[in-house]
């Protein structure tokens, strides 16, 4: 096989706010650390052993504005994406690497109430930094879902 493939899906709680960087001409990022959790049991001593993975998550431009808007500390969130590592100097002039998630895909996971739902409430579908038409991402709760007709042959 020719091809490769560079594609991470994640679902973890957010760290912290997402913070902003604007730049000439209207563009602009948004950062923000994803905790991912692992655990297990300890088989000599029978105790629930806890990990957490931190991930650095990078979206872009509009994506970046909703997450702003939509998104708290401790918010659970699925994110899709890519790797990025990037190369950089420390005040000392050593070389220095950060492996991001560059985000293309994103659904929010918790619930709101009411009075912080998007305006949109009825989609399920992500946010994509690739298709504009989807503007925001939803979260939907269980009081907002209604019963639809469904189009099964059974």
């Amino acid at each position: 096989m020719s091809g490769t493939l560079n594609k991470v899906m994640l679902i973890g709680h957010t760290g912290d706010e997402v913070k902003m960087h604007y730049f000439e001409g209207g563009n602009c990022i948004g950062r923000f650390p994803l905790a991912t959790n692992d655990s297990y049991v300890n088989k000599t001593t029978g105790e629930r052993v806890t990990s957490t993975e931190w991930h650095n998550i990078v979206v872009r431009n509009k994506a970046a504005e909703i997450c702003e808007k939509y998104l708290k500390k401790g918010d659970k969130v699925y994110i899709e994406g890519r790797l990025k590592t990037r190369k950089w100097q420390d005040e000392q002039g050593k070389d220095r690497y950060s492996t991001e998630i560059q985000c293309t895909d994103f659904t929010f996971l918790t619930p709101k109430t009411e009075g912080q739902q998007p305006e949109t409430t009825a989609s399920t579908q992500p946010a994509s930094t690739n298709n504009p038409s989807v503007g925001t991402a939803q979260s939907v709760s269980p009081q907002s879902t209604e019963t639809e007709e469904d189009d099964l042959p059974f």
